[in-house]
């Protein structure tokens, strides 16, 4: 069972509550008291309960058992929230800091403006990932997707990290002006547009890439059939060559 995993914290200041159909406002103001109280919560039978961790501290941990609806972690200023099944749609919206780990897939937009913290997607995710994502001083938003990704990922991308190990879709990183985004050689490749440059690896990147796919293989190795972890050398950045792409369509 996943919950008897390696990763799932068995904690004496933890609590579970059972969600079922209830109203996502009923939901989170019990979520809300029940973590008031301790510093765990488990939640079964989640039913797409919306706004899950919504600005959620450090020091707290949720698990998800079941489907949790848009918008979980939205604002999340640290702290850990692990789901046992998929997501649905912007998980992390405007995130700060903390850990999201999605044992499965998630719907579009993952990220939306994502300011900091880090995002582990073990399957495939929607369209609009990484949209707007920004970095500001330490703050290094990061998202790492174990499967293909939907059109527009890392749309408008202004900062931060998305490590992708599957397929991208079409438009990839459009209006990218900051950050960078990881990729495997062996993908098509020849939709990348003439803003953005395909670059080899530094040291730099490849210290990233290989601590990112060490904690990627950390939550899920085990759940994958014959999961290795790919080789560094399979890898190339696409980074953007200006930091203002439409800048010739505007006056000056």
């Amino acid at each position: 069972m996943l919950e008897n995993k390696k990763h799932f914290v068995c904690d004496n200041n933890k609590e579970e509550l059972t969600l079922g159909t209830l109203h996502f406002h009923e939901a989170n103001e019990l979520i809300r008291q029940k973590l008031a109280k301790c510093s765990s919560l488990i939640l079964r039978n989640v039913f797409a309960q919306r706004y899950i961790g919504c600005a959620m501290p450090t020091g707290k941990s949720i698990y998800v058992f079941g489907t949790p609806g848009n918008d979980m972690a939205a604002y999340m200023d640290g702290g850990s929230i692990e789901v046992f099944g998929n997501a649905q749609d912007q998980i992390g919206n405007t995130m700060n800091d903390g850990v999201v780990v999605i044992h499965g897939r998630c719907g579009d937009a993952a990220g939306y403006a994502m300011r900091g913290g880090t995002i582990f997607i073990r399957d495939d995710c929607g369209w609009r990932v990484g949209i707007n994502m920004k970095q500001y001083q330490d703050k290094c938003p990061t998202i790492v997707i174990g499967g293909n990704a939907g059109n527009f990922l890392g749309e408008y991308m202004a900062g931060g990290i998305i490590l992708l190990l599957g397929k991208a879709g079409s438009y990839l990183a459009t209006g990218m002006h900051g950050g960078v985004i990881y990729l495997r050689k062996n993908i098509d490749l020849s939709g990348i547009t003439d803003d953005l440059s395909i670059c080899p690896l530094d040291d730099s990147d490849e210290t990233k890439i290989t601590g990112l796919l060490n904690s990627y293989s950390e939550n899920f190795g085990d759940e994958l059939d014959k999961f290795t972890l790919p080789d560094i050398e399979e890898f190339v950045k696409i980074v953007p060559k200006s930091a203002r792409p439409y800048a010739n369509m505007y006056a000056n």
